[in-house]
């Protein structure tokens, strides 16, 4: 069955390393004959959930007035959402952090409108050479997917990867093609 697949990154930087990795996995995931749509959070202006439990009660999931509004449509119709970033000091970038904690809407009070996600995965990169530097980030990624009821699909984590266009060396892009092949 063709999935709905929305790619959200986190890397401020154009064509950088976490994009190119999101559109090598893009690449693979069309192969398969999914639709993907890969939105850059962090070139949009999304301010962080205020907690104020306003969700819905007024035109759309939250009463701030953000580029979030450009998120919800595709964040609402997709089956598969595959979060990609850099590491930023052993988390994922507070842009995309921004946009994960406006979730919320879609918790507290879901009868007003649920999400169809059903899967999701995480891909990272950082010029750390060791998995665990990733393990808040992934410790984050796997509570949330948790808590959302999203089927983990996996999770790639190329290591040893900071200045723009590392990622060219080994093979981290046919890896990633390779993970959206598989999906």
């Amino acid at each position: 069955m063709n999935k709905n697949i929305l790619i959200l990154t986190g890397s401020p930087r154009d064509n950088g390393n976490s994009d190119m990795l999101a559109d090598a996995f893009m690449k693979g995931a069309k192969e398969k004959g999914h639709t993907v749509n890969k939105i850059k959070a962090a070139k949009l202006n999304v301010s962080g959930c205020k907690a104020c439990i306003m969700c819905w009660t007024k035109d759309g999931a939250c009463v701030q007035c953000d580029d979030m509004k450009e998120i919800e449509p595709l964040l609402e119709s997709a089956d598969m959402l595959v979060l990609v970033s850099p590491l930023y000091f052993f988390g994922i970038s507070a842009q995309l952090k921004a946009v994960i904690d406006r979730f919320c809407a879609y918790c507290v009070d879901s009868r007003k409108k649920s999400l169809l996600v059903k899967e999701s995965a995480l891909i990272m990169c950082g010029e750390c050479d060791e998995e665990r530097f990733f393990s808040g980030a992934i410790d984050t990624y796997k509570y949330t997917a948790d808590y959302m009821k999203w089927e983990d699909r996996g999770i790639l984590i190329a290591t040893s990867v900071s200045a723009k266009g590392d990622i060219l060396q080994g093979d981290w892009l046919t890896k990633a093609q390779a993970f959206g092949t598989s999906i």
